[in-house]
């Protein structure tokens, strides 16, 4: 008798990518090494694990005959946490994912990624349009989202627990710790980092491939996500029923178009 098969959410070990400067970058794999490949993205403060794995993405799409490539960005995950702000940025993290693909020996994927995943994936799409076939873009434009964290007070409280004032930067601060293994000290770092050259999407230089973007009705980002898809040329959108930004990824009917919009490009 066979021996039973693995559960298709659990981790594989993480295969490590060095990028440029010497940073490990964890990557998970799953699937058939011969189907096409879909390169899945976490948002801040999130995990491939978290943002993928126990949301049942990994899943559904092995299921529907892709390959799953899972990547945790730096300072995250399993991944190098550096905590100074210059090792974050737009350009660090494509390259980060640029690297990945041509450790890889991939010419080109799909692209998934949500919230700080798709801002990436935007960028990637414009800027190495070759290598992006088709991406799922969720819970975009909120492009400059960690601009509103204010960074001292999530500095002293990631230093010594001093209470946060500001109810945003709160917010972040408890979505940085729900996820077991993250360092408070990198994210700070990450964020600051982020306002060094970063910028919203911008809608007068869209990515040019087929891009379905998904926003949850609840979240306060819809309207503008609305507006990227009109603005982009071969755009569509997909609102997701009862989510906001947080939850938005353990949504079924995110997964499913996801999954539709992947095999049409089979």
């Amino acid at each position: 008798m066979d021996a039973p098969l693995p559960a298709l959410t659990e981790m594989p070990s993480p295969q490590f990518v060095m990028s440029g400067e010497g940073r490990r970058i964890a990557t998970y794999l799953w699937g058939d090494e011969d189907a096409p490949t879909v390169l899945c993205v976490h948002g801040f403060a999130s995990s491939c694990r978290d943002n993928w794995v126990n949301t049942g993405w990994v899943r559904d799409l092995t299921r529907a005959g892709f390959r799953v490539l899972g990547v945790d960005q730096r300072g995250h995950g399993q991944s190098d946490k550096p905590h100074e702000a210059s090792a974050y940025g737009m350009d660090a993290l494509v390259d980060d994912l640029l690297t990945v693909l041509d450790t890889y020996l991939l010419d080109t994927v799909r692209y998934a990624g949500y919230s700080l995943g798709a801002r990436v994936g935007w960028q990637v799409a414009v800027q190495a349009p070759d290598r992006i076939e088709r991406a799922v873009l969720g819970g975009i434009p909120d492009g400059r989202p960690l601009a509103r964290m204010q960074i001292e007070q999530a500095k002293a409280y990631a230093a010594d627990r001093t209470p946060v004032d500001d109810p945003v930067t709160r917010n972040y601060v408890t979505l940085a710790e729900r996820v077991p293994g993250n360092d408070l000290n990198a994210l700070v770092a990450l964020a600051e980092g982020m306002r060094l050259g970063d910028a919203d999407p911008d809608p007068a230089n869209p990515p040019r491939q087929p891009i379905l973007f998904a926003t949850g009705s609840d979240d306060a980002i819809l309207a503008q996500s609305r507006q990227l898809a009109d603005a982009t040329p071969d755009g569509t959108f997909v609102e997701l029923p009862g989510r906001h930004h947080f939850n938005a990824p353990g949504s079924r009917v995110f997964r499913q178009a996801a999954a539709d919009f992947f095999t049409q490009g089979s």
